[in-house]
């Protein structure tokens, strides 16, 4: 427990400090405009696109952890579960963040960029998607389904090959993929697409090789012929 408290208190912590230099970046832009009389431009970030747009993206940030921190605890029991499966990293803030602080500049300096909306729907309609196909993999796999991976064989660790699995292998690191790419779409960050797509492929890419080593430990031939003839869930990825 003292372990998660400090855990908790660090991120807490840089979340505070990632927050305060924004808040006065941005309070140094506005006075630099006021001075200027160039604040017609300011109210880009207050405008009902922002305001829609931001909104949509803290609600599925927000829902997306929360929700995963409670199917843990409903699955595994509270007494084995860690802030671990809050999934929120150190560089995962510092993704987020960055994406916020893009928004902001392309907002105020292009507007126009943002006022796609059939591209930022799509986007939405990925969150919603991956969403979904991540929850569907959780609740199916059941206990099987861990935030870790595992490297010891467990009882109650069984190969999961119903519902999304006959599909795709790693229906929840295939929602994430989705998830996480969509929320840079619906708020129409260019550059955050990418570094978000080629980020999280690169993780999945080492991580998926890495855990069915394990799998093919636990289940031999009988993961070697499912994994022969379904998708991985991330593309070009065995």
């Amino acid at each position: 427990m003292m372990e998660e408290e400090i855990l908790l208190k660090h991120l807490w912590d840089d979340m505070q400090a990632q927050f305060l230099v924004l808040v006065l970046n941005s309070l140094q832009l506005f006075q630099k405009h006021i001075h200027s009389g160039n604040l017609g431009k300011m109210t880009e970030i207050f405008s009902y696109t922002a305001c829609r747009q931001l909104s949509q993206m803290f609600f599925s940030i927000i829902f997306f952890h929360v929700s995963e921190y409670i199917l843990a605890i409903s699955i595994h029991g509270r007494s084995r579960v860690t802030l671990n499966s809050l999934l929120i990293s150190k560089n995962y803030l510092v993704a987020m963040i960055f994406s916020l602080l893009e928004y902001l500049l392309e907002i105020y300096f292009c507007p126009g960029l943002k006022e796609y909306w059939w591209i930022s729907n799509f986007g939405l309609a990925m969150v919603v998607f991956g969403e979904i196909i991540r929850k569907l993999a959780i609740l199916t796999a059941g206990r099987s389904f861990t935030h870790l991976i595992k490297i010891y064989h467990e009882e109650d660790h069984k190969l999961v090959t119903q519902g999304v699995y006959r599909f795709i292998r790693h229906p929840g690191y295939f929602g994430f993929f989705i998830w996480s790419v969509g929320t840079q779409i619906m708020i129409c960050n260019p550059v955050s697409i990418i570094a978000f797509t080629v980020v999280v492929w690169l993780f999945f890419s080492d991580r998926i090789p890495y855990e069915e080593y394990f799998l093919r430990q636990f289940f031999r031939s009988q993961y070697e012929d499912y994994a022969r003839g379904v998708w991985s869930g991330i593309p070009f990825v065995k």
